[in-house]
């Protein structure tokens, strides 16, 4: 397609914002999935304790001003859309909206960086669900790359792990662990992809940047897996690796949650609740980074990546901190295959 791009589209997973939304979330989440029913009742229950409120929705509502305010500073005159793959608004809701607005060419940024069946192509997939569901008048729709190493990402998450390490008691400070988090897959879809080495690089990138002399060890540890417990996933668990740490007789973690960009329920619950508690009952002080969705590196960090794509796959400026390579715009045919069929 030669039109030029007329539109931004904001693309994340969704979280519930009441306790109405969390049976019509969790469905839409675990559609065609095996989780054991008690592992659904226990997610529910977590949510429903808090008030049954994922704090993504205000997170990119918030992304979603930033990003059009920094594209207007820019003299980029974009309008800029916003929807989620499994709450409101959705996708197909946003997809419509795009096209009662006049839009017939879009840009989709996907609020996770990663390459993975479930944090890239399926994205991709939801897109064209959404664009069949509103039909012939929906615009058509571009992904932005995956950008895990990009400085808007990188520079953030280091400033807010330094901000952790500062509220570990000073005594413990120096000896801390860092532990870098990532959501868990399962390993036959990790072994498909580059999803592992890029949180890894990510890893060695915020830590080089907080520690550039190297005296707290550091690892990356995973979260909230899901799923039929026989199918292997990646660990560790970061609970599991703080209990370990503890009767290696490491008194203190600053744990960075990397694999999320925008904060959400999963880093409130499985790090702020569980990882937390875990820690405090084997006598390591804890301390959890912010996520850095609300950074205004990061929406310029966005802004940038349009930038970069409306100045063609042959613009100059790709940034790139790590080793791995910039991924090309348009993702290879085979990459992140879907195992699940």
């Amino acid at each position: 397609m030669t039109d030029p791009y007329d539109g931004i589209l904001l693309v994340a997973f969704g979280g519930p914002e009441g306790p109405d939304d969390v049976g019509p979330f969790l469905a839409r989440v675990t559609a065609g999935r095996s989780i054991p029913p008690d592992r659904l009742t226990e997610v529910t229950d977590r949510y429903l304790s808090v008030g049954g409120r994922s704090p993504l929705n205000g997170r990119m509502r918030s992304l979603l001003s930033r990003l059009r305010g920094e594209l207007a500073s820019r003299g980029i005159d974009l309008p800029v859309f916003w929807g989620n793959r499994n709450s409101a608004p959705l996708l197909a809701d946003a997809v419509a909206e795009m096209a009662d607005a006049g839009v017939r060419r879009a840009l989709a940024w996907i609020a996770s960086p990663y390459a993975s069946y479930s944090t890239c192509r399926q994205y991709g997939e939801d897109l064209e669900a959404a664009r069949a569901a509103v039909g012939p008048g929906a615009p058509a729709i571009d992904r932005i790359r995956r950008h895990h190493d990009h400085p808007g990402l990188i520079g953030p998450a280091a400033d807010r792990l330094s901000e952790a390490l500062d509220r570990l008691p000073a005594s413990r400070r120096d000896r801390a662990h860092f532990l870098f988090s990532a959501h868990s897959i399962p390993t036959h879809m990790a072994a498909t992809c580059d999803y592992v080495a890029q949180v890894q690089e990510v890893a060695r990138l915020v830590a080089g940047r907080v520690d550039p002399a190297g005296r707290h060890s550091h690892e990356v540890v995973w979260q909230s897996r899901s799923g039929a417990p026989q199918v292997p996933w990646l660990e560790p668990d970061v609970g599991d690796r703080i209990e370990a740490l503890a009767a290696d007789g490491v008194n203190a973690v600053a744990v960075s949650p990397v694999g999320f960009p925008v904060e959400n329920f999963e880093i409130a619950w499985d790090l702020d609740t569980d990882a937390a508690r875990r820690a405090d009952g084997v006598g390591v002080a804890f301390a959890r980074a912010a996520a850095v969705d609300d950074d205004p590196r990061f929406a310029g960090m966005v802004a940038d990546l349009v930038v970069e794509r409306l100045g063609g796959p042959t613009s100059s400026s790709r940034p790139g901190l790590g080793t791995l390579g910039t991924p090309p715009d348009t993702c290879p045919k085979d990459c992140c295959p879907d195992l699940r069929r």
